[in-house]
């Protein structure tokens, strides 16, 4: 085992504000908790303000990634325009819980109702249901509203009681691994490049059985520019360039040491077309996987040095949730086909974001205007979005001005 931490939430930081610090280093806390424990010790909020922590939970969580609210990961990246000055965002938050996001005067990227709304998606997997240790956060009812150039006003959240528990993340050794980036140039180049990486795996594994290692746990080939990673939808071309990624697992680090010396032997055998290795020769690196648990508050000490005066804080007891408090909306009504239809892509009538905790990947997207709700709603849930697991599917009517846009939130599993 290498590591365990508990994401601690905002409370410790207002605490520690409260107590004269200028500045607060925390240890493991929710990325939202650095924004929301200012507020908590400028407003005077309190552990039952529900709604007013979700709002504050919703400011840091937009200001958290910096520049993704800002035209970073942005679907539309064209609008955002110089990215080499790009302006990092601004949160101005009212003791309602409002608040306007907007940048720097003079700097690159934008401040639009799609950056903040992708970013308002980002990692949070139910978007009624945004669990944090302060708060359970709904953001199905935030108004989002262009105000001036790269200036928006995001209204408040809704609030649910904190959870009793913390998220605490396990982390332990399992092996090793390594690889390399080989690139492959002229005609048939994707499957020269595959044949070299074939053979490589050929040899090492013969080496392997001759030591009595055993074979390696996972291996991996991608082929970059011959469309591998998107399998049965690649489009079939035939790339004169190719990047190859090779790599391995084992449980002794002498294995990889023993594929990335073949890799390199086999150099000159290879089919003609080889162009270059990665920097430097790689070596074999372990592998720490994570665990996700939940861990019960009482069960956790948390105490505060300010000037190295230790303070012993307890927090909120919370409550276990209770999914079934959520008042869930009926989905867009879904229109019948029409007489002429025509196919797009989805990104012309949707935005989206995709983000991941630990082994989790969350793909959130939220239409371009209210027509579109039922349309994209309709594409995009479950059924429609192979290898998607069915831990959160929501679809989520929102109003934005006279506007609805929806998030139907995706989770799905990950290697």
């Amino acid at each position: 085992m290498a590591s365990i931490n508990a994401y601690l939430g905002a409370f410790p930081i207002a605490k520690a504000l409260a107590e004269g610090a200028d500045i607060v280093i925390t240890g493991r806390c929710v990325d939202s908790a650095v924004t929301l424990g200012a507020c908590i010790h400028e407003f005077g909020w309190s552990a039952s303000d529900h709604d007013l922590l979700a709002s504050g939970s919703l400011a840091g969580h937009l200001l958290e990634c910096g520049p993704q609210a800002t035209g970073g990961n942005y679907t539309d990246w064209e609008d955002a325009g110089d990215i080499s000055n790009i302006g990092y965002p601004i949160g101005t938050v009212s003791s309602d819980g409002s608040f306007t996001v907007s940048k720097p005067e003079g700097t690159g990227g934008c401040v639009t109702v799609g950056t903040v709304s992708e970013q308002m998606l980002y990692e949070i997997g139910d978007p009624q249901a945004y669990m944090l240790p302060d708060v359970v956060c709904d953001f199905s009812d935030v108004e989002i509203t262009h105000t001036g150039p790269d200036m928006v006003r995001v209204s408040p959240a809704k609030g649910y009681p904190a959870p009793d528990h913390y998220k605490t993340c396990l982390t332990y050794g399992e092996g090793f691994r390594g690889g390399t980036y080989i690139s492959f140039y002229g005609f048939d180049a994707a499957r020269k490049a595959q044949k070299f990486c074939d053979n490589v795996f050929i040899r090492a594994n013969k080496i392997l059985r001759g030591h009595n290692l055993g074979d390696y746990s996972e291996t991996s080939v991608e082929l970059i520019g011959a469309e591998s990673q998107f399998g049965d939808y690649a489009s079939g071309h035939e790339p004169r360039e190719v990047v190859a990624k090779i790599a391995a697992k084992h449980s002794e680090a002498a294995a990889i040491g023993i594929l990335l010396r073949e890799l390199t032997g086999l150099g000159l055998a290879t089919p003609p077309g080889l162009g270059s290795f990665s920097g430097a020769r790689a070596k074999p690196s372990p592998v720490v996987r994570l665990f996700s648990y939940l861990t019960p508050k009482d069960a956790v000490t948390v105490t505060i040095d300010v000037d190295g005066k230790t303070i012993a804080f307890e927090d909120a007891e919370g409550q276990a949730f209770d999914p079934d408090a959520i008042m869930r909306p009926q989905p867009p009504q879904s229109p019948g086909e029409p007489a002429d239809p025509v196919t797009v892509p989805l990104v012309q009538l949707a935005w989206a974001r995709s983000g991941d905790k630990g082994n989790k990947a969350n793909i959130g997207v939220i239409a371009r205007d209210v027509a579109i709700c039922p349309i994209s709603g309709r594409h995009s849930r479950q059924t429609r979005l192979p290898g998607v697991s069915p831990i959160s599917s929501r679809v989520v009517p929102r109003r934005r001005k006279s506007k609805n846009i929806i998030c139907p939130a995706h989770t799905r599993s990950t290697s």
